[in-house]
């Protein structure tokens, strides 16, 4: 007899099949990602490291043929150290990277491994205000990394843009080790190079080297494709990003590093920033994590190489074209944009200056036609965390599935229609009076699903 938890998974897919992902962190992966993550691997401990040698030189065909040694705490590990090099050997073609790191378990275990590699409880932290996009990890007072670091937030301007000059004078004003440039909602790309010139000038005034980090989890598949600028060509020593959302891997997290790198069990002579990526190895095993994911590690070598082929690139520009759509539509039906409109694949609404509903309220109408998305607060909001003014949106998934500019134009006209239906609901502070016209709108949602099945 089946488990229960094998219906649930059934029933799930169905909901992915007859739905609409709008979510801008999730996406769809391939069926060799899915198969790789579902091996056998998962039966494997593989505490330690395999050898670095030859990663970024040689070529597929000798990384998986040459055994070396390795280390590791457990035997067995020919064919592990082979997978986790060829891992390793993609993600620095991918992101023009010295080394990568592919062991972090998440985006947020990759950033705690970087604060842990380069600071010392109470060393101060840029980054950017939560309020304004960044993520929790970026110094949240609700996480472990914000009770040992001091974190510093800078904002955004009135257009929507990281407020440089506020960066810069904050960089004068504390003496901070490391920038922090990453964000979960913030649909414009960063000026680097304006980043990298504060921290010449900061390390000019404190006589010390400051870490330039970039957490590019939204947008690494558009960096991987060359459609976004990649901040290790501007001077940035560490970029840690998911290996999910744009770049259509598995869930998992991952550390691309400028600099020298060594043995990961000989000791660091300098802890310098040439030394970056053995610190951060060190950082990440045994520093923050235990065994790593051989089967997820597999999933993102996987997945590395389908980001690696020519038909990534032309996935990634649409991406981006079906956002620009998709804010252009919506724009013409009164939804008020954050930045007034999109450089990347996010979209950031003001729900509440829009159509005076808040964005946990629009969420739920929108979970009811099978279209997801999340509410997220914007710049001074005073909704708080369950009741946010804005709603987060975007098109890696729905790129996935081969929806194009054309159906951009269907999307932004449900979207109009169950906002007006929520402000008809607002009222009664509820939406079980509406049932028939969410149902009709439901229905167009899976006919249109339908026609873009999952690719898995």
């Amino acid at each position: 007899m089946k488990d229960l938890v094998f219906d649930l998974i059934e029933k799930e897919k169905v909901r992915q099949s007859e739905g609409l992902e709008l979510i801008p962190s999730e996406n769809y992966v391939s069926k060799a990602v899915l198969e790789a993550m579902g091996s056998v691997l998962t039966n494997k401990y593989s505490e330690g490291y395999p050898s670095f040698e030859g990663t970024t030189d040689w070529s597929e065909a000798e990384i998986a043929e040459k055994v070396l040694p390795n280390h590791r705490y457990y035997g067995g590990q020919i064919n592990v150290d082979r997978i986790e090099r060829l891992a390793i050997s993609r993600a620095c073609k991918l992101f023009n990277a010295d080394h990568a790191n592919v062991q972090p378990h998440s985006g947020a275990n990759a950033n705690e491994a970087v604060y842990y590699a380069w600071l010392e409880p109470g060393d101060q932290v840029l980054a950017m205000n939560l309020g304004h996009g960044g993520h929790l990890t970026h110094g949240s007072p609700v996480t472990r990394s914000a009770k040992i670091y001091k974190f510093i937030p800078y904002g955004t301007t009135k257009t929507g843009d990281i407020d440089y000059d506020e960066m810069e004078s904050l960089a004068l004003e504390n003496d901070i080790k490391l920038i922090l440039v990453g964000y979960s909602a913030f649909p414009k790309i960063p000026d680097f190079k304006r980043v990298a010139e504060i921290r010449k000038k900061a390390e000019q005034k404190w006589g010390h080297e400051i870490l330039l980090m970039a957490d590019m989890a939204h947008v690494a598949g558009l960096i991987a494709a060359g459609i976004h600028p990649n901040p290790l060509n501007f001077g940035f020593n560490v970029m840690t990003t998911t290996t999910h959302k744009t770049l259509r891997g598995p869930r998992g997290g991952l550390i691309l590093t400028k600099g020298k790198v060594g043995s990961p069990i000989k000791k660091i002579e300098n802890k310098n920033l040439e030394n970056i990526p053995t610190i951060i190895d060190k950082a990440v095993f045994p520093g923050t994590q235990g065994g790593p994911l051989e089967h997820v590690i597999a999933a993102k070598a996987v997945a590395f190489g389908e980001a690696l082929k020519p038909d990534f690139k032309k996935y990634a520009e649409n991406i981006v074209k079906n956002a620009k759509k998709l804010a252009e539509e919506l724009k013409k039906r009164g939804f008020v944009l954050q930045a007034d409109g999109t450089e990347n694949h996010l979209i950031l609404i003001d729900m509440m200056k829009s159509f005076e509903i808040n964005g946990k309220f629009y969420e739920k109408a929108m979970d009811r036609v099978g279209l997801n998305l999340n509410a997220n607060a914007l710049p001074g909001d005073t909704g708080g965390a369950f009741k946010p003014n804005g709603v987060r949106l975007g098109t890696p998934a729905i790129t996935t599935r081969g929806l194009s500019e054309k159906e951009m134009i269907k999307l932004a006209e449900w979207m109009e229609k169950i906002a007006k239906i929520c402000q008809k609901a607002k009222e009664e502070k509820s939406l079980d009076n509406y049932s028939e016209e969410f149902s009709k709108i439901k229905s167009e949602v899976q006919t249109l699903a339908l026609k873009f099945p999952l690719p898995n």
